[in-house]
């Protein structure tokens, strides 16, 4: 491997892709190019955190997320504990606050922390020594996953320059839809959301998004397509009238999928309501790269880790 430590990198969090300027995404993309050939050896573990214990603290539930992180972890050769909300002591009113200081006394030297509240991350930050890692804030931010939607585009398109990136779903709710619209912009793309006008205020277009409630203007000309799941309670919220409905008028089918540019890659982070926001056979399709972003997750989790510890030790 050519990874060293000498890369370019001072943060000791990754608390949002707002923060990251463009040549740090890089600087994540490129490290997590090496990452991905240490998942196809035989042997597919360094030592690069041998020694480090990092500490998965998911207040919020998640299975993707947290099983990606964990085995980012092992191939680190890292010492892990898990915590969830269910089993902290937190359930006995001890504050958040508390709670990360008392793990921190363990020597904890990264916390990959996941909750509902938007900002609990930042705020846990400015507090502990440790480094923290955002697997995810409410409807705020989901770095890891913007990242490895990016990286998962660049390594199929060469560059994010220039390219007709086009987000569909629930934007306003949606913490990978923000992270992603910053990373994309930040790195040349040009950006379209999508879906319906509750689901999708018109805000988007202050910083340069291309806001439209059309599922073919959307669709006209990308070169990416990104499909956001739709969470049941949108709908009993009145966000839209029916799930058939919003199939019907901003799901992904053959018919609708004719508008891509022919080799537009179709993306989803998971998991997906087949035939609402995607049919199965475009899920399946050889457009789709949506198990990639899965396997692209892993080396995107190595990278910041490795390099959040990193800093930790300069």
């Amino acid at each position: 491997m050519s990874i060293t430590k000498n890369v370019k990198w001072s943060k000791k969090d990754l608390l949002s892709i707002y923060d990251l300027t463009a040549e740090e995404i890089n600087i994540i993309l490129d490290t997590a190019e090496e990452f991905k050939k240490v998942s196809q050896r035989n042997v597919k573990k360094v030592p690069a955190l041998r020694g480090k214990t990092v500490v998965n603290f998911f207040i919020e539930p998640s299975t993707r997320t947290r099983m990606s992180f964990e085995l980012a972890e092992q191939r680190l050769s890292a010492d892990i504990i898990n915590i969830s909300a269910s089993t902290s002591s937190l359930k006995k009113g001890e504050t958040l606050l508390d709670t990360v200081r008392n793990i921190e006394a363990l020597q904890a030297d990264l916390i990959v922390m996941r909750h509902s509240a938007p900002g609990a991350q930042s705020f846990i930050a400015k507090h502990v020594s440790a480094g923290i890692l955002n697997a995810g804030d409410g409807a705020h931010s989901h770095p890891t996953q913007a990242l490895l939607d990016i990286f998962t585009i660049r390594e199929k398109k060469g560059s994010l320059k220039g390219l007709n990136v086009s987000i569909i779903g629930d934007i306003v709710h949606s913490r990978v839809a923000r992270s992603n619209i910053w990373g994309l912009l930040k790195l040349g793309a040009n950006v379209t959301v999508a879906g319906p006008s509750t689901l999708v205020p018109r805000e988007f277009e202050k910083i340069g998004v291309r806001v439209c409630h059309n599922r073919e203007a959307a669709l006209e000309g990308a070169d990416v397509v990104n499909l956001l799941r739709i969470q049941h309670e949108r709908q009993r919220g009145g966000f839209f009238p029916s799930i058939g409905e919003y199939s019907r008028f901003f799901g992904l089918n053959a018919d609708a999928a004719k508008y891509l540019n022919p080799d537009a890659l179709i993306m989803h982070p998971g998991p997906i309501n087949r035939g609402v926001e995607l049919d199965s056979s475009l899920a399946d399709g050889p457009q789709s790269v949506i198990l990639e972003q899965v396997t692209n997750g892993l080396a995107v989790r190595m990278a910041v880790l490795f390099l959040v510890a990193g800093c930790l030790e300069k």
